[in-house]
């Protein structure tokens, strides 16, 4: 006792005097230092490491073998979970009421789009709105972080279980064979600077876990995706009791420090606080809005395809020369948005050469030449519009002539597609051409469609007229019919029909 107590005012006089004079020599600071680790490390219980010779001990092998045969189910388990998600999806299944389960499986895209065979689409957008608030209601902030706290715990004892135990065991016995626990380890010493590694590695995932926690709902949770739990629950507490004890000790700090040189060495500790709730529910909304528009796209196809063999008795429309789907087909390659509008403006100009130069001209030159009018103000109307919808038709050819290869625009589109893979620049400015040049068809549809409506308001007119007993726009209705191969109502009718269905068509287009 007397020794001790003349050694430590001895210690304490030379740290006063190196206090006061200094030293000079740093690798001399730095063995006193490594000298003082090993002499503290020298009266812990844990016999792991012999300093004298730097040698890692058979001890420390079995301290690692031990935990080896603990977590080897867990790691098998765990090596058997393919998808990576799964355990994420397993923790938030099982904080799920009965209720939360039955509404999360109508939320689903299978689900949504059975109930779209015979659920109106507003109404179904409107059911998974509902659906998806109450499922969320029961999430309060309380429910949130555990959610989060067990899936911390879980990627912590994951983390753990996935060190590499049999690589680091091998190195002390050569004969070691992965999970075969009938062989009967030999476990030699080592130099120590072959593990030391494997040493800050393992006290990485180990430090990590939260040893003082209830670590039955991990079990639990792993039972219910492989049918038993991962580790024995007593063999696991006491394994959370040995290594809380071994990380207050600081021995393997010691160690880490002694075998490395480093008499400064802290370790390094990252405790895994990962949110998985909020990106649960953010990817149910989007699936949810995905699978909406998806199921409202598909309706819009299959409306757009009856409306157009309707009217033109095929889907296959082709107009346009330049402002058309080939196109488009060039400047995807570039990663560049080209024409948004070319399938309205394609059936716009299908529309004005088929029927309005046609069958619509045809009555329309009948009512205005040789209809006698009551009054010159009543036809104005009717005849303004016809002739700002043929304006319409050869805007549309103008627009479409303007993107030719060879016109001054076309020209500088293929040039500027040429240079914009290198310049920056210029696929900018192809972009802002682009998109004037997509306002312009735009415009141009919103006009077009405007001027059918009111056309068709006109033609509405007139088909009542034909109707009353003493009309009120044309006066000679019964004279008309002479001119005209089918009754001149009929043929109001059919137009109007067509004006209808080509409106809506444009509506399902420009209300994007």
């Amino acid at each position: 006792m007397a020794k001790d107590k003349i050694n430590t005012e001895e210690n304490f006089f030379q740290r006063l005097i190196s206090m006061f004079l200094g030293n000079s020599d740093p690798e001399a600071e730095k063995k006193r230092l490594l000298k003082a680790t090993a002499k503290e490390l020298s009266h812990s219980k844990y016999k792991f490491y012999k300093y004298s010779s730097d040698e890692a001990l058979p001890q420390l092998a079995k301290f690692f073998y031990d935990i080896y045969k603990i977590i080897a189910p867990a790691q098998a388990m765990i090596q058997g979970i393919q998808n990576p998600n799964a355990i994420k999806n397993a923790v938030i299944n099982h904080a799920l009421t009965e209720n939360q389960h039955e509404l999360a499986s109508k939320l689903t895209e299978e689900s949504i789009l059975e109930q779209a065979k015979t659920v109106p689409i507003n109404q179904l957008s409107e059911q998974i709105k509902t659906n998806l608030s109450t499922f969320i209601t029961d999430f309060d902030t309380e429910k949130i972080q555990q959610i989060d706290k067990l899936y911390s715990k879980i990627a912590a004892f994951k983390e753990f279980c996935s060190f590499d135990y049999f690589f680091l065991l091998k190195k002390f016995d050569s004969g070691l064979k992965e999970r075969d626990f009938n062989y009967i380890p030999k476990f030699d010493t080592i130099r120590a600077e072959y593990i030391s590694d494997d040493l800050i590695d393992f006290t990485e995932v180990a430090w990590a876990l939260p040893f003082t926690e209830d670590w039955t709902p991990v079990m639990q949770l792993f039972k219910s995706l492989k049918g038993v739990e991962p580790v024995q629950a007593v063999a696991w507490n006491k394994l959370m009791i040995r290594l809380r004890n071994l990380r207050d000790s600081k021995v393997f700090e010691m160690i880490i420090k002694l075998i490395t040189k480093n008499p400064v060495y802290k370790q390094s500790i990252n405790i895994n606080q990962e949110q998985i709730f909020e990106p649960y529910l953010e990817k149910i909304r989007n699936q949810t809005t995905q699978t909406l528009k998806k199921i409202e796209q598909a309706k819009t196809n299959s409306k757009v395809e009856e409306i157009l063999k309707n009217l033109f008795g095929s889907t296959n429309v082709t107009r346009l020369k330049n402002y058309n789907e080939n196109a488009n087909t060039v400047y995807a390659k570039k990663n560049i948005t080209g024409y948004l509008h070319y399938q309205p403006m394609n059936y716009m100009k299908a529309f004005l050469i088929d029927f309005f130069k046609k069958d619509i001209r045809e009555y329309t030159d009948l009512v205005l030449v040789r209809g006698k009018w009551v009054s010159s103000a009543l036809s104005n109307q009717l005849s303004d519009t016809y002739h700002a919808i043929l304006t319409v038709s050869d805007q549309i050819s103008d627009f479409d002539n303007s993107l030719s290869d060879d016109t001054e625009l076309g020209i500088k589109l293929k040039n500027l597609l040429i240079r914009c893979d290198r310049d920056k620049d210029s696929a900018r400015y192809i972009r802002t051409q682009l998109g004037d040049i997509n306002d312009k068809a735009l415009s141009i549809l919103t006009m077009g469609s405007q001027q059918l409506v009111t056309f068709a308001r006109e033609l509405k007119n007139l088909i009542e007229d034909t109707e009353k007993s003493k009309p009120q726009l044309l006066i000679n209705w019964k004279e008309l019919e002479h001119y005209s191969e089918k009754p001149i109502k009929e043929m109001g009718v059919n137009i109007y029909k067509m004006i209808y269905n080509f409106v809506t068509l444009m509506q399902l287009f420009l209300k994007k």
